[in-house]
């Protein structure tokens, strides 16, 4: 497998992802660390002044490590990123990245990027035309985030202090999320709309409903919240959780990778 994570003791996690490249190190070196290169595969522009990297959207970082042609390494704002080249015989290169973080639940999204990105570095380092991100559709972006999910083992559900919790990245926007769930249908007082259940699950009323952000309802056994919020990529973060019962655990993991399944067209 090429692609794996790391779950570290702070909380954070890194992503590995390698690939064979049919170019020298040098070649690839160029690729990864000039920005006049960098222009034609990578999809924001880098600028490099000394130790400070800068890209046209997110933060800022700096260089830690700079070994050429073997190793490129450098934050950017709380994020580690780590690029390194070994000779894979006399015209080729093993190139491994590494991207550590705090989003444990972003990985597929961040997993996504890379990959298209390392793709188009590879048409470059091939003179082949570069594909662009602008003219890959959303659906291509989805699926190849939903391979990711089951590629690097991405489980959304744990259960904490008692409680039952599901975390979930999305591929689409919240407000079509909210659409697919019949969110503008939840009235306080009333059942919340099916589609915020689970099979056999005794509902109570919903207590609380914020359009396209927030619904939360009463069962026996404790309160269900779902929250959408900003997430990483294209789509929003879904995360559900039924406060004091931890046995619906299987239930809401179910329920919210159906959900996800039904995002992909």
């Amino acid at each position: 497998m090429n692609e794996n994570l790391t779950i570290h003791p702070n909380g954070r996690t890194t992503l590995h992802m390698q690939r064979h490249l049919p170019h020298p190190p040098e070649k690839v070196w160029r690729a990864i660390t000039d920005p006049q290169h960098l222009a034609h595969w990578f999809p924001a522009t880098v600028t490099i002044d000394g130790d400070h990297i800068t890209y046209a959207f997110g933060p800022d970082g700096h260089i830690t490590e700079n070994n050429p042609p073997h190793v490129f390494a450098h934050t950017w704002g709380d994020d580690e990123l780590r690029w390194e080249i070994h000779p894979d015989g006399a015209t080729a290169s093993i190139l491994t990245l590494t991207h550590t973080f705090t989003d444990h639940h972003g990985a597929a999204s961040f997993a996504t990027g890379w990959h298209t990105c390392i793709r188009a570095l590879r048409a470059t380092l091939d003179d082949r035309p570069t594909p662009h991100t602008a003219d890959k559709q959303p659906a291509d972006f989805a699926r190849l985030h939903e391979d990711y999910i089951a590629i690097l083992g991405l489980d959304p559900a744990t259960a904490h202090h008692g409680d039952a919790h599901v975390e979930r990245q999305l591929t689409r926007p919240a407000d079509d999320i909210w659409h697919l769930l019949n969110g503008h249908d939840a009235t306080i007082g009333a059942p919340p709309p099916e589609p915020f259940t689970t099979p056999g699950l005794q509902t109570g009323a919903v207590t609380r409903t914020e359009t396209a952000k927030l619904l939360e309802y009463d069962t026996p056994t404790g309160p269900v919240r779902w929250e959408l919020t900003q997430g990483t990529g294209q789509g929003a973060r879904l995360i559900v959780t039924h406060t004091g019962d931890t046995t619906t655990l299987d239930a809401w993991r179910i329920r919210v990778e159906e959900l996800a399944s039904s995002l992909v067209s």
